[in-house]
């Protein structure tokens, strides 16, 4: 099969579109014949070596399609069923994958394959922020930058959905309309707008209880001065760059303010967690409050490009590898 590989770190150009043999799928593995891939902004960090991968090393995590072949000791999938996946090991950058069987779901018939594989690591993230590292309330006001993003437009519909006030943040202004139409009651241009003032004045001169910041270096201060005293900064990414080492006397100056760096992988730790996150994922999308945006397709061969636009920030919503 063919599969994207990297053997060094670095930037898009390390990505090569491989020969390789996938072996049949060992105890407890399920062979996956991919639809639809996944890509994600940690991929990025994967690739240029901010997060270390054994190497060479394929990549991506996350993807939907067909199960082809089941390994011993697997009982819950069969072959022929539709499936997804967001935190299996590297690798769904592939014609296909052997995946745990822990690691996948069930895909409803009504979850077309490029739906899932934009939404499993995207929906899940958003599940997560929303309504477990902060459970966001009717009436309140959060800020979630990056809104014209894959995450973003999740989110922001369905804080939006829990009858939340949600002010956005986008890196140009041509994204702000798209931000409005997904759920943004207010678009602010990180680049144009002094965006830590507006945030107040929106709330009345207040700080809020939340933000969701996944740019980093060039957000991080401004989003903690945009927290009212004992607010939560959920720190989810680095699109920007690593935030620069502070003390943490830095949290308490600035309000007794609350710091988190959540990830996926230890909210879906178990199957059951995982399937009861990804059930509220689909309920939601059942119910049309959410929707999925795939604005980018690239096919696997051109991982590259598809990396470049992400990197670039030319991308909106979700993009996807089509094998």
């Amino acid at each position: 099969m063919k599969a994207i590989r990297f053997h060094e770190t670095g930037g898009p150009e390390v990505l090569t579109l491989e020969e390789v043999e996938l072996a049949p799928p060992g105890p407890g593995e399920v062979t996956v014949r991919l639809a639809a891939i996944g890509v994600n902004f940690i991929e990025t960090y994967q690739r240029s070596g901010l997060y270390k991968l054994p190497l060479p090393s394929g990549l991506g995590g996350e993807g939907a399609g067909t199960v082809e072949a089941v390994g011993n000791g697997v009982t819950d999938f069969q072959i022929g069923d539709r499936v997804a996946y967001c935190t299996a090991s590297p690798g769904s950058y592939a014609e296909a994958q052997n995946v745990l069987a822990t690691k996948l779901i069930h895909l409803p018939d009504e979850i077309g394959f490029e739906t899932a594989a934009a939404a499993m690591l995207k929906g899940l993230t958003a599940q997560y922020l929303l309504k477990q590292t902060y459970v966001v309330k009717k009436g309140e006001t959060i800020l979630f930058h990056s809104a014209a993003g894959g995450v973003g437009l999740i989110a922001s519909q369905w804080a939006k959905h829990l009858g939340a006030r949600v002010i956005g943040t986008v890196g140009s202004d041509s994204k702000i309309a798209l931000a409005q139409e997904n759920g943004c009651d207010l678009v602010l241009n990180l680049n144009q707008d002094d965006w830590v003032a507006k945030v107040k004045e929106a709330n009345g001169g207040k700080g809020l209880a939340v933000v969701y910041d996944s740019v980093g270096k060039d957000t991080f201060a401004g989003s903690l001065d945009c927290l009212a005293p004992r607010g939560l900064m959920v720190s989810f990414g680095n699109s920007s760059g690593a935030v620069d080492p502070f003390s943490p006397t830095l949290l308490s100056q600035k309000g007794s303010l609350y710091l988190t760096r959540p990830t996926l992988f230890h909210y879906a730790s178990t199957p059951q967690e995982l399937q009861a996150m990804a059930d509220d994922l689909f309920a939601v999308l059942a119910t049309g409050a959410v929707k999925i945006a795939v604005n980018q397709r690239f096919e696997l061969k051109d991982a590259r490009a598809a990396h470049q636009a992400l990197q670039s920030r030319q991308t909106t919503g979700a993009t996807v590898l089509i094998p």
